[in-house]
């Protein structure tokens, strides 16, 4: 229902890097790689990836500084390091530069593939959320089929307004920014900075749909200052 997590590969080492890309997209997620760092930090910087693997030694520009530049321009990227490099003053400079965690090669893929997604469930990132969301008693959305149900009343909603609801309903322990949201379910890049309204219309419209009293939200409240938060009874 939601769009797949999307993952940039910046690795110099082919054999590894094409590995890595048949086993992320067998996983379900959308891959772009990169053969060098010069390669990885434009990628890095121009797209909109929910998870960053960076090897640290690189062609052109290394991982550290990789990192440190990312980190500069966007706090919230989740970043794996792929390292050969076992000693622990690189490990904790890594970290220190920003790094989420690190794999040591050569690396079992299954646990690979496991630490990744340990990384997006800390940083809020819902692959998939459950075909079928109960607000209340009678108040019951199906996300696979774009319809919901309140009592014997039959409501429908756009694929967009669905996505907005699942990524709420991942997320429900916390307020999500409009600028999440922009970025979640509408895939635009996280510095865009984008002036639109787009969010808050869609908002209103689902208010209009699952809020007994729209003007009084129960359930898709506002937290000022925050986002938007979905409350399940």
């Amino acid at each position: 229902m939601s769009q797949k997590s999307t993952i940039l590969i910046i690795e110099d080492e082919e054999p590894i890097r094409v590995g890595l890309e048949d086993v992320f997209i067998y996983h379900g997620f959308s891959v772009e790689t990169a053969a060098d760092g010069t390669d990885g930090l434009r990628k890095a910087k121009s797209g909109s990836f929910d998870m960053i693997l960076l090897d640290l030694m690189l062609p052109g520009i290394d991982g550290f500084e990789i990192c440190r530049r990312i980190r500069s321009r966007d706090a919230g990227q989740a970043i794996i390091m792929l390292t050969a490099l076992t000693s622990d003053d690189d490990i904790v400079r890594g970290l220190d530069l920003g790094a989420d965690d690190y794999v040591a090669k050569p690396f079992s893929v299954t646990q690979l593939v496991l630490r990744v997604k340990a990384v997006l469930r800390r940083a809020g990132i819902c692959n998939t959320p459950p075909a079928h969301i109960r607000l209340e008693p009678e108040l019951e959305l199906d996300l696979l089929n774009l319809s919901g149900r309140r009592g014997k009343s039959i409501l429908a909603f756009t694929r967009r307004e669905m996505e907005i609801l699942g990524h709420l309903y991942c997320n429900a322990e916390r307020p999500v920014s409009r600028a999440e949201l922009l970025h979640k379910v509408w895939g635009y890049a996280r510095d865009l900075r984008l002036e639109t309204r787009t969010v808050d219309v869609h908002i209103a419209q689902l208010r209009r749909k699952i809020e007994p009293e729209p003007t009084k939200p129960r359930h898709l409240i506002t937290v000022r200052g925050a986002g938007y938060r979905l409350i399940v009874d």
